[in-house]
């Protein structure tokens, strides 16, 4: 007789081809409607589930995470980041926690470099003006921006993401420098020409754009703090693809609208899906509604790794993306 298949529960609409092979490998409740869970919704799978198969916006807290019945034994995380799971009190609870690192890299990447280029010369505002007509030929001192060659950028979290960034903005000839909890590989140093900085506030300070692309831990909230974002040259620029928590928002729009700073490029915000009502309203920010990742081959193979964990999992070994606390 065939073992029991786990019961795995999504909490979100995923891709079809995953969809459909979950559930040729797993007994798989899907979320057809893709419709977020509430907290009571999120209790009442945690009680059922073998598996749980939550995404980055649910928020599997103790209070969730309490309630689980005896046989909920794996969280498998659709996302890198896992500050939306008590990983602590899950694994208190024998339960094992799992992401999908390394998959979204390149597409992160790619997001954050097309922010370093879109915010200093000015694109999105660019495209305002080409649609509301005001678009009357070319002149030699309209819509003037920066150039980012020659500039010095000030790389926060040089882990895969951040020296997928570093790797871009060297490409076009800007200086890299770096904030890491330590430096990374001389061989990586090297290739990158890359210059560590052990002290935050000394960077940021000397700094032309910041790049945010480290994860939202505990140790990580508001790391840039308004004491720090005060620190930062009124002619520099800052951009975040990695989460809104690391930024003092408020501050951030107060400094933006009072020309302390020169721009910005958010594709993630404090309170999503709110997004600060005085950041919509200036010219020298382009915002993004959290879509660094978002390619559909990024979602695949993000949704393979769940299914791996996964069937790792269901087969009596350990699955290959376990969190442990260590790493967060």
């Amino acid at each position: 007789m065939p073992a029991k298949k786990p019961l795995v529960i999504v909490t979100r609409k995923l891709p079809d081809a995953i969809e459909t092979r979950m559930r040729e490998l797993f007994d798989t409740r899907l979320n057809h409607d893709d419709a977020p869970m509430s907290q009571a919704d999120l209790i009442e799978a945690v009680k059922a589930a073998d598996v749980l198969v939550p995404t980055v916006t649910d928020r599997i807290d103790s209070k969730v995470i309490v309630r689980a019945g005896a046989n909920l034994k794996l969280i498998a995380n659709f996302g890198t980041g896992v500050d939306n799971i008590d990983v602590k009190t899950a694994l208190d609870k024998g339960i094992t926690v799992t992401n999908t690192p390394g998959v979204l890299t390149e597409d992160t990447a790619d997001m954050t470099m097309a922010l370093i280029l879109a915010v200093p010369r000015r694109l999105v505002e660019g495209v305002k003006e080409l649609e509301a007509d005001r678009f009357t030929g070319w002149s030699p001192s309209w819509m003037l921006g920066h150039r980012v060659q020659g500039k010095r950028l000030g790389i926060v979290g040089m882990g895969r993401i951040g020296q997928a960034v570093a790797r871009r903005a060297k490409a076009f000839g800007l200086q890299i420098h770096y904030h890491n909890r330590k430096p990374v590989h001389a061989n990586i140093e090297r290739e990158l020409e890359a210059t560590y900085w052990e002290s935050l506030d000394q960077m940021l300070a000397r700094m032309d754009i910041v790049s945010v692309n480290c994860p939202h831990t505990p140790a990580t909230y508001h790391l840039l703090s308004a004491r720090r974002l005060k620190l930062m040259k009124p002619t520099a620029y800052i951009v975040n693809t990695a989460r809104g928590e690391v930024i003092d928002e408020n501050t951030l729009a107060r400094m933006l609208e009072a020309g302390q700073l020169s721009g910005a490029g958010l594709d993630v915000f404090e309170h999503e899906p709110a997004v600060n009502p005085k950041l919509k309203k200036l010219k020298n920010v382009v915002l993004l509604p959290h879509m660094g990742s978002a390619t559909i081959e990024g979602r695949m193979d993000m949704g393979e790794k769940v299914i791996i964990n996964i069937k790792t999992f269901a087969d009596g070994h350990k699955p290959p993306d376990r969190v442990i606390p260590a790493m967060l």
